[in-house]
């Protein structure tokens, strides 16, 4: 029963306005918090600390904030393991034990006891330093790992001898969005910019390059491979070699959908590198070779991806050959133990097919359930491979697949006091604005009643081709319990139906993202899964863009917003220091009048209007975060408070000493979550939570 009644507004730090104004186009812009871009100044740390006591206050006076730790740091406490790889003579695998912080490196040679590895838990005091991408050299010596500290993009490289666990004097500094590819045992490659001074809002960071460390030199002296010329100067570039060290593979990036792809023979000594695709729009990427026969990935005339072979000798796409022909589903291969693993996305549902070195397919896999398989990937000797598979109501189970039989078993899974049989997901198409069919897949308790009262997390994100497939996440869990409904729609910019979906949510087509979120939560509440009132729109980085559109243009479709991370100054994303890279999604304000009209018509900094009720709005963000910086929250936090009529509160929670969200700490991830789940059910009106979550805690 909820007993709800308006609360008085909150009472607001006071944030100063400048004078700043920008002309475009000859229209003027004006921008009364320019100064919050500052991330380093003085003023803007004084903001946030008291940013942050207006938002602890508010956060302490909900009455069920401590069942909801407590409940969900009793579910986030089980087990969670990482598929087993295997590198010279010992199997690796990640575990965590359920609240630590990071996830712990164990090994295991044969049949013996199985040893602690890699502990990132000791990396810091506070749990802030973060383990990011691991590399080990050919015959499993050496690996190299980047760490983030702080939540930064901005890694560390750290190298160690495998057997004695004690590191060598090959620590490089200042690497970022970077990859680590092994030649031999020799040395490995990776990527970095000229580190900017001061600021993140530092735009220097646009010319990646390639670098080479040779194990036992100075970083000093490490060979620059690529983007050291104008000719060569592109926002990404990654750098990889072949399983059997003969290729090495550089692949700029044109754009967020597009990519050029040289090789050079490592086995010929100062050879040249040979291009097999150059100014193009289009993804492709070499997955595999056979000698001097390349296997190419490439959405070249194939929206949704096919597999083509071609002689690295020749290897420009005039030469092209299918192996792996497109077809009506979006395709996404592996390689392991001589074969091919298909996989391809069926309306975000997971469908693998196996294939041979001939092109023959083999067999369908054998899938637990309808949901999302990842893995199918090892060394071409291994007699074994492994695939995690889960969905919004399954925990990740960990399979194991004979590829010569195609059998699949059971190797792992965990053990968590949630009963998913309680629990239900079910796919359906709703119509966009403009007709299109978008996907949505709901989940909650099995039989809810529909009576427009269940509160209900919208969840999307709808760019960058990334996709949304389902997913466990135990915090939702906690949600749902309540009474909570969990949608997820797949909406146009994301990559669930190819090239073509992708492109109808970019720069002019924008728009089509925020329709098809708002034709969502129109029809979540046509068929009575909930109401206005009991509706919150959520989602995070370009996510938190979708939000901050979709509530600025429709403030009465929802009665809580949560974005989180998200880019929301859209005419100056592009200056900061990660969004030089994202044009192809957005357009840039400087591109064009027609597109600078554009952006600045669902900017969601530049469209809060003063005397307008909006959501109660928790906006999240981290004060190192240097992808999606801080500055895009602050800036819409002080417009909302500003110009906010009416009593729902619009807050602002910034985490210290923290990122984008890659790394963060499980003890923060749950007060995260506390804090969102919390200021969420109270502002749809309940005083106490829907279920007696306190009777669910055993012992």
């Amino acid at each position: 029963m909820i007993s709800y009644k308006k609360e008085a507004k909150v009472n607001y730090p006071n944030t100063k306005k400048g004078q700043t104004t920008d002309t475009y186009f000859n229209v003027k812009v004006k921008d009364p918090y320019r100064w919050l871009e500052d991330d380093k100044s003085k003023d803007t740390k004084n903001w946030v600390i008291a940013q942050n006591k207006t938002t602890e206050s508010y956060l302490d006076s909900i009455p069920f904030r401590q069942q909801l730790n407590k409940r969900l740091s009793h579910l986030w406490n089980y087990e969670k393991r990482s598929a087993p790889f295997k590198k010279g003579d010992y199997t690796y695998y990640s575990k965590n034990n359920g609240l630590q912080n990071q996830n712990v490196y164990y090994r295991k040679k044969d049949n013996e006891n199985e040893e602690l590895f890699l502990d990132p838990n000791t990396f810091s005091k506070n749990g802030t330093t973060s383990l990011g991408s691991l590399s080990f050299s050919e015959d499993g010596s050496k690996l190299a790992y980047s760490i983030s500290e702080g939540g930064s993009d901005w890694r560390k490289v750290i190298v160690i001898n495998t057997k004695t666990k004690v590191k060598t004097l090959d620590t490089l500094i200042d690497v970022k969005f970077s990859n680590l590819s092994w030649y031999k045992n020799e040395g490995f490659y990776y990527s970095s910019y000229d580190k900017p001074d001061g600021s993140e809002l530092s735009a220097k960071t646009d010319q990646h390059k390639v670098y080479y460390h040779k194990l036992g030199t100075p970083q000093t002296e490490d060979i620059l491979i690529f983007g050291g010329i104008p000719e060569e100067k592109h926002r990404y570039i990654y750098a990889s070699v072949t399983e059997d060290n003969k290729y090495l593979i550089i692949t700029p990036r044109v754009s967020t959908s597009g990519n050029k792809l040289y090789i050079r023979d490592l086995s010929k000594p100062n050879s040249k590198l040979i291009t097999v695709l150059d100014n193009t729009d289009t993804d492709t990427y070499i997955i595999e070779n056979q000698g001097s026969k390349l296997f190419l990935v490439t959405n070249l005339n194939a929206p949704n991806k096919k597999i083509v072979t071609v002689d690295a000798a020749n290897p420009k796409p005039e030469h092209w050959v299918d192996f792996i022909p497109e077809t009506k589903h979006v395709l996404s291969p592996t390689t392991g133990s001589g074969f091919f693993f298909a996989h391809y996305m069926v309306n975000a549902l997971s469908l693998v097919k196996q294939i041979d070195y001939n092109g023959r397919f083999i067999r369908d896999i054998s899938l637990p359930d309808l949901g999302t398989a990842s893995g199918f990937s090892g060394k071409k000797e291994d007699k074994t491979l492994y695939f995690s598979f889960t969905n919004y109501n399954t925990a990740t189970n960990i399979m194991s697949l004979n590829p010569k039989t195609g059998d699949t078993k059971l190797y792992w899974k965990p053990t968590i006091d949630f009963d998913s049989q309680q629990y239900e997901s079910h796919q359906i198409f709703y119509s966009s604005k403009d007709g299109t069919k978008v996907p949505m897949i709901i989940t909650h308790k099995k039989g809810i009643t529909l009576n427009g009262k269940n509160p209900t997390i919208l969840y999307g994100y709808g760019g960058f081709n990334i996709s949304l497939t389902p997913s466990f996440n135990i915090a939702n869990v906690v949600w749902m319990e309540q009474g909570g409904i969990l949608a997820v729609p797949n909406l146009r910019g994301g990559g669930e139906y190819g090239r073509t979906w992708h492109d109808a949510g970019t720069q002019q087509k924008k728009q089509n993202v925020f329709d098809d979120f708002i034709a969502a939560a129109e029809y979540l509440k046509t068929k009575n899964y909930t109401s206005s009132s009991y509706l919150a729109i959520r989602g995070g980085s370009n996510g938190g863009l979708l939000v901050g559109a979709t509530m600025t243009q429709k403030p009465q479709l929802a009665k809580v917003a949560l974005p989180a991370v998200g880019v929301l100054d859209m005419l100056r994303y592009h200056i900061f220091t990660a969004g030089a890279g994202w044009a192809y999604d957005y357009g840039t304000a400087d591109q064009s009048e027609t597109m600078f009209n554009y952006l600045k018509g669902y900017s969601p900094v530049h469209n809060v209007k003063l005397g307008v009720e909006y959501p109660a709005t928790l906006i999240t963000t981290g004060d190192h975060d240097d992808r999606v910086v801080p500055a895009h929250s602050y800036k819409f936090a002080a417009e909302l408070q500003s110009k906010q009529a009416g009593t729902n509160p619009t807050l602002i929670r910034i985490e210290t000493n923290a990122g984008h969200g890659a790394g963060t700490p499980v003890s923060k991830m749950i007060e995260q979550y506390v804090d969102i789940f919390g200021f969420t059910l109270y502002n749809m009106g309940f005083k106490s939570l829907p279920s007696k979550t306190e009777n669910k805690i055993k012992g």
